[in-house]
């Protein structure tokens, strides 16, 4: 058998990288990402990492990192060509976990992988991020952009996001004050935000039609950031836990607040106003009540804990900046039982 020699002067663009499309990204994105500079962060984008200083005010700062990607959302705006959004989504996903502690988050980095770099398509994610950046109120400080041909099909991306905050320790919101009587207030999501998209895409597999643009603008709508408004409350009541509603819905998410394990959440599931896309799921997948709380939000994406006396300065302080909160239930014993339009999570 004769052997056959690979052709002389191959190049890295040959095997489908192309840096200077990379380089030409990084100059599209660079005035997004400076929008969102903030005075800790030491130099710009295109080092091998971002330096930040520690945030001032702060007398014992503690770090607080998450990560998290957007799932199988990205599989939906893929198909439908509906990319500016999912840059919110990724960060929301990361700020409002780091969030839940009582800390600020400071700094953003992104992952962007994909098969071959369509630079149009990818400065629209990143714009996107930048935008949800400025919105939590942190610097996107930096990130990777990585063209793996053969690994992706053509056309996918995936995302990941990295988020550092800071949090001063006698601050920390862990739990720990959580007490029987305590009243929890919801705050409205945008719709299902970046969970439960296997499920949807599976009930839009079923209905075997193409979605209509609306439903699809509710469908894919982005991931609401809560960090503003909740970090002002911060300053004026206490707030003894804090509960992002991302996957697992209600039934995984609530416990992960409780430190005492004889605690338990008595939901009133009448007390908002599901959003229609939610109806539409559950009738369109002919989906359990029990399932549509263990998969989505349901409307509701951050829950509050606030001691009864403060619920209702709690409420008027969120309503006077802009949002719509809902008294959505109350902490109870476990064991409590559950009345008719009630479950009870323990």
């Amino acid at each position: 058998m004769s052997e056959s020699n690979p052709p002389t002067g191959l190049t890295y663009k040959q095997a489908g990288v192309d840096t200077e499309a990379g380089a030409d990204l990084i100059r599209r994105i660079a005035p997004a990402a400076k929008a969102t500079k903030r005075p800790e962060l030491l130099g710009g984008l295109g080092g091998f990492a971002a330096m930040a200083e520690l945030p001032s005010g702060y007398t014992h700062p503690i770090l607080v990192t998450g990560t998290d990607g957007v799932g199988t959302k990205l599989k939906l705006a893929i198909d439908y060509s509906r990319h500016d959004g999912v840059g919110q989504d990724l960060v929301a996903m990361c700020a409002n976990d780091v969030l839940v502690t009582g800390a600020e988050a400071f700094l953003f980095l992104d992952y962007y992988a994909t098969g071959k770099l369509d630079v149009d398509i990818a400065e629209r994610v990143i714009k996107g991020i930048a935008k949800g950046c400025e919105i939590a109120g942190c610097a996107l400080a930096g990130g990777e952009t990585a063209e793996m041909p053969g690994f992706y099909s053509d056309g996918e991306y995936d995302l990941a996001g990295f988020c550092i905050g800071v949090v001063e320790k006698s601050k920390i919101i862990d739990g720990q004050r959580i007490a029987v009587g305590d009243q929890i207030i919801g705050l409205p999501s945008s719709g299902p935000h970046s969970n439960g998209y296997s499920l949807i895409r599976k009930v839009l597999e079923h209905q075997a039609v193409i979605p209509s643009e609306p439903l699809l603008d509710d469908l894919l709508a982005p991931t609401r950031i809560y960090v503003k408004p909740v970090r002002e409350l911060l300053n004026h009541v206490e707030v003894n836990g804090m509960i992002h509603i991302t996957g697992g819905g209600f039934y995984e998410n609530i416990p992960r607040v409780f430190s005492d394990p004889s605690h338990a959440a008595r939901i009133e599931l009448d007390s908002w106003q599901r959003p229609e896309v939610f109806n539409w799921l559950q009738q369109a997948g002919n989906i359990s009540d029990e399932e549509m709380l263990s998969t989505f939000n349901c409307g509701i994406g951050l829950l509050l804990v606030v001691r009864a006396e403060d619920s209702a300065a709690a409420v008027a302080h969120l309503q006077a900046h802009g949002e719509h909160p809902s008294i959505v239930g109350e902490i109870v014993s476990s064991g409590t039982a559950a009345a008719s339009g009630q479950v009870v999570i323990a």
